[in-house]
């Protein structure tokens, strides 16, 4: 029935793609946790907790700076490359980046102030980081919009690797050769300029990237601007980016601003554990975000529907798999980098258990975000985001980590409910268990 759908060539199209992008996202994700595992082997857990903290706060704020582009460019780049629009591709990819460049300079200032203040109440390391940290910012931003510019000139592994791929595996070589080569003591300012410095180069490839394979067509050509659209859309996505960004580290930020930057460590560590259940959601993504547009736009709803549903249906197998897996060695594998982690161990089941629940509704933020929803879709997320918040400031207070990890789990749930009743109402679509259950009791006469 789905190759009837969607017909051949977009099954072969959607799976090929599917596990090209998977190979790079397991890579990618391999290397992130690579990366975090070793600072997390090399400096204990204070000074783990130190950077993830600042870590925290700087991808909040990269996300914010890059103010909805890295996502935007994907559409407006795409549809003006195929409407052969070529002054308003050259006018919308000069426009984000000096738009981003303001963004990110003001963080710099203002961040740079907020630390130098005297009697601030930090200390010496944690300002130090902070002050490396807000440096990245920007360098992150233009990163990933120029990585976005590449995907939609069609250079997918070009577009994934840097980011991905290259920034975590330099990361790794240059702690590497300080700690074991020049023989240097690690600590949180360290660790931040060697983020520093792998972005740094992850940039440099994403822009001769952009230089390779942009449309020659665009050379020498005036820009021209349509702004009011790109304003009407990139705000709403700017939303959604960031809050997603501090939706997925309230946990750090919230235990960290309590002064718990040890917790910090350790609940930063399970929470990239777990995260690793949501990588074949995140790599269906890749490629599923064009393809919902499409049929949306060609008004084929049963498609759409089977397509997101299957989708759903793989993730939620591979989500529970490796999430069965990671619980078994939970124990041992945190108790590998020092016994202070072990007391993440309770929080990193709870972790496993909320990305499983959020993996069996499937891609729905992309759903929403392709379909012309994305204001719906950036309001319940700052709502689950201010949710998530509250509770954690309440529950960290009386729980530490456990309370971080309920918080997260229980607003992951709430905000996946959210959106599947909204994507019901508004796009009578159902949530992909609930779609296969559905078809299973009608291809067998039961009443649905």
């Amino acid at each position: 029935m789905f190759d009837k759908v969607l017909g051949s060539g977009s099954i072969r199209r959607v799976t090929l793609g599917g596990i090209t992008a998977l190979a790079v996202y397991v890579a990618g994700a391999g290397l992130t946790a690579c990366s975090q595992f070793l600072i997390a082997r090399l400096v204990d857990a204070e000074t783990f907790g130190i950077y993830s903290y600042v870590l925290a706060w700087v991808t909040v704020l990269a996300y914010f700076s890059a103010l909805g582009f890295d996502i935007a460019l994907l559409r407006f780049v795409s549809a003006y490359r195929a409407s052969q629009a070529w002054s308003l591709l050259r006018g919308v990819i000069r426009y984000s980046q000096q738009r981003m460049a303001i963004a990110g300079a003001l963080v710099v200032a203002a961040g740079t102030i907020a630390v130098t203040i005297p009697d601030n109440g930090m200390s010496p390391e944690l300002a130090d980081t902070f002050l490396a940290g807000f440096i990245l910012v920007p360098i992150w931003a233009l990163l990933w919009i120029r990585s976005s510019i590449v995907r939609a000139f069609g250079g997918v592994l070009s577009a994934v690797v840097p980011d991905r791929m290259i920034r975590d595996g330099a990361l790794i070589c240059i702690v590497v050769l300080l700690n074991w080569g020049l023989k240097w003591r690690l600590d949180a300012p360290s660790v931040m300029m060697a983020t520093l410095a792998s972005t740094t180069m992850a940039l440099l490839l994403a822009s001769l990237a952009v230089r390779r394979l942009h449309p020659h067509e665009i050379d020498g050509i005036t820009p021209s601007y349509d702004i009011p659209i790109w304003r009407k859309t990139i705000l709403p996505l700017m939303a959604i980016t960031a809050t997603e960004a501090m939706l997925n580290r309230c946990g750090v930020l919230v235990l960290g601003w309590d002064g718990l930057t040890k917790e910090a460590g350790i609940y930063t560590l399970a929470f990239s554990i777990s995260f690793l259940v949501a990588l074949p959601r995140t790599a269906a993504n890749t490629l599923l975000a064009p393809t919902i547009s499409d049929l949306f736009v060609r008004k084929q709803h049963h498609a759409l529907q089977v397509l997101t549903a299957r989708i759903a249906l793989w993730t939620l197998c591979g989500a529970a798999l490796s999430a069965l897996a990671l619980s078994i060695i939970a124990e041992p594998l945190l108790a590998w980098f020092g016994r202070s982690y072990e007391a993440g161990v309770p929080a990193l089941h709870i972790l496993l258990l909320g990305q499983v629940l959020a993996a069996s509704c499937g891609s729905q933020l992309s759903i929403m975000t392709m379909t012309g929803c994305e204001r719906s879709a950036a309001l319940l997320l700052i709502l689950s985001a201010i949710f998530n918040v509250l509770l954690s400031a309440g529950l960290v207070s009386q729980l530490g980590l456990i309370g971080a990890a309920i918080s997260t789990t229980i607003t992951l749930v709430i905000w996946n409910i959210a959106m599947a009743a909204y994507i019901w109402r508004r796009l009578r679509l159902l949530p992909g268990p609930v779609f296969m259950l559905q078809s299973a009791f009608r291809a067998k006469g039961l009443p649905a």
